[in-house]
């Protein structure tokens, strides 16, 4: 080979090996991006009160003398309140099965892939609709042709516009509840144009899940995000008929919420006998799954599924306990056997008393007491387990699945009464009627578990719509939190949002700026992420060098002088 020849490869060389460095600097940069400290916008964000008299947002460093909505002393014809409920929407008929399937995949937030390879995302949402969509289109056939999700988001958007304008005396001409589904009609699109079209001037964003995730939650905000950019002209600061708007990302620590949760889990302990009480009854939480390594980014769904599991497991302890001093509240529950069943060593559990938070899923953090057997009750305490449902191909998602933990309860554990609730859920949809009531049902009575029961999803609960009114009114007189910032991916800035609008974190959920996954460091100081980006270099480093050695047919080190 000439000299010109050689150089020319080594300059092709080099530059394969640039651009290599760079896709993987950018590529872990994005996998990365969950766990960085908050941008300055984000620390000095305007503080958001509500004008009693106006109704209107203004500036305000002081929310504590707020005035209560149902005062009756102000004129709310001024505030057009909007309310916009985000869910993930469903097929309402067979013939919807493969368009929503396409939809669902097609979003890189569902199946993530480098930026060289985003232009085959919609090739690729279409060979798996194709694929997966007979099998999709049984389910649905077996729980009656369609998914009544949208039928149910209806139904609270209607219900939580009725309580705000009864509960806090707001105009009814001037108060709408909308709804937009991510991957189904109505899209969210349609949605702000009729929100325009009604002038609404005042917009509380509420995605219907109770924990954050970039892949429900995060993926609705990024949409209307990306099209507040697009139309910038409608929904921007200059924009003639200017609409404020304020976001709740996750509220799954609400008092409110976490009650009515519990009650319905008691409800279901109810129902079993006191001989089943005696041999004792489990109570399985079922999660939406998602995929370990939106975890390790820092995505916080999996910490606040683990805090919420324990906030409502706690909750329902307190309640059998409250049911022991007052026996006329549940005459068939004998005081006796609600402690039993509640756990009479800690009336009152701390934080510090549970099991810690998993640093890494494992399964053994994941189960739960609440206090010890009350010996000659009459029934052994409740235990707790959490699981993750639905995963979709062959990465690895967050641990123990459903399936697995039912086997092992029922052949290993020799669990015969379990009671499963749906904790990430708010309506009935495919995930609850058919792969909680129908498969997993099949495979726990298969393993052993005789009497088997299933919390309802929250649905049209009056309760629960009466927090979710309570939490559009709070979320109004609370700093304001755009679009922008709760999809900036910072997983305790979302967290301290959600604290603000109502209920509190425990001790330990900040990280002092930075996601528990990326705080959690290995032996040598260094976080679990810098280790893999550190990975990643050296095997970048390894094939540039290499290719370098092929391309010109010499060791690279002597090259650069080393010898």
């Amino acid at each position: 080979i000439n000299r010109k020849t050689k150089m020319l490869l080594r300059l092709l060389s080099i530059v394969s090996a640039t651009v290599a460095c760079c896709w993987a600097y950018m590529y872990s940069s994005r996998r990365l991006s969950f766990s960085k400290i908050t941008t300055v916008a984000q620390m000095n964000q305007k503080r958001f009160t509500i004008n009693s008299r106006s109704r209107r947002f203004y500036q305000s460093d002081d929310t504590s003398s707020l005035p209560k909505y149902n005062d009756g002393s102000t004129n709310s014809d001024e505030m057009r309140l909007g309310v916009l409920l985000l869910n993930l929407g469903g097929p309402e008929s067979m013939e919807d099965v493969e368009g929503f399937l396409y939809n669902l995949f097609a979003d890189p937030d569902i199946i993530r892939l480098p930026s060289f390879l985003s232009l085959l995302q919609k090739p690729i949402a279409y060979v798996i609709a194709k694929r997966r969509a007979p099998k999709s289109s049984e389910a649905y056939r077996s729980i009656g042709g369609g998914s009544p999700i949208v039928h149910y988001t209806q139904q609270q958007a209607d219900l939580i516009q009725r309580k705000l304008v009864d509960k806090y005396g707001l105009d009814p001409e001037a108060t709408r509840c909308y709804f937009a589904m991510r991957y189904w009609n109505p899209y969210t699109e349609e949605v702000l144009a009729q929100i325009r079209k009604d002038r609404v001037n005042t917009l509380v964003i509420v995605p219907l899940y109770p924990q954050y995730s970039i892949s429900t939650s995060g993926s609705s905000l990024k949409l209307l995000e990306e099209i507040f950019f697009r139309e910038s002209d409608i929904w921007g600061p200059a924009a003639e008929h200017k609409v404020s708007h304020t976001v709740v990302p996750a509220w799954y620590h609400r008092p409110g919420y976490v009650k009515v949760m519990a009650r319905l889990i008691l409800a279901e302990l109810l129902q079993f006998s006191r001989a089943e009480m005696q041999e004792g009854v489990h109570v399985l939480f079922s999660a939406h799954g998602v995929p370990q390594s939106y975890i390790q980014a820092g995505d916080p769904y999996q910490r606040q599924i683990e805090e919420c599991v324990r906030l409502i497991s706690r909750q329902v302890s307190q309640l059998l306990r409250d049911i022991a001093k007052d026996p006329s509240s549940e005459p068939q529950l004998p005081p006796d056997v609600a402690l039993g069943l509640a756990g009479a060593g800690n009336p009152n559990p701390s934080p510090s008393s549970l099991l810690p938070l998993a640093t890494e899923v494992d399964v053994d953090a994941l189960e739960m007491r609440l206090g010890e057997e009350l010996e000659g009750s009459g029934a052994r305490e409740v235990r707790y387990h959490l699981s993750f449902q639905s995963r979709v191909g062959p990465v690895k998602w967050l641990q123990p699945y459903t399936e697995e933990t039912l086997v092992e309860l029922g052949r290993e554990q020799h669990v015969r009464n379990l009671v499963v609730v749906p904790v990430s859920f708010v309506s009935e949809h495919i995930e609850t009627l058919e792969e909680i009531d129908m498969e997993y049902r099949e495979l726990a009575e298969e393993s052993g578990v005789r009497h088997w029961r299933r919390v309802p999803a929250l649905n049209t609960d009056e309760l629960f719509i009466e927090d979710m009114a309570d939490l559009v009114v709070e979320a109004l007189e609370n700093p304001a939190l755009s679009v922008s910032e709760a999809t900036s991916g910072h997983s305790d800035f979302i967290d301290s949002q959600g604290q603000s609008s109502g209920g509190g974190l425990m001790a330990g959920d900040a990280a002092g700026g930075l996601s528990r996954s990326a705080a959690s460091s290995g032996p040598f100081g260094l976080t679990d992420s810098a280790e893999k980006l550190n990975g990643r270099f050296a095997m970048l480093g390894l094939l540039g060098t290499t290719l370098l050695e092929v391309l010109n047919g010499h060791p690279v080190l002597p090259m650069l002088g080393i010898r």
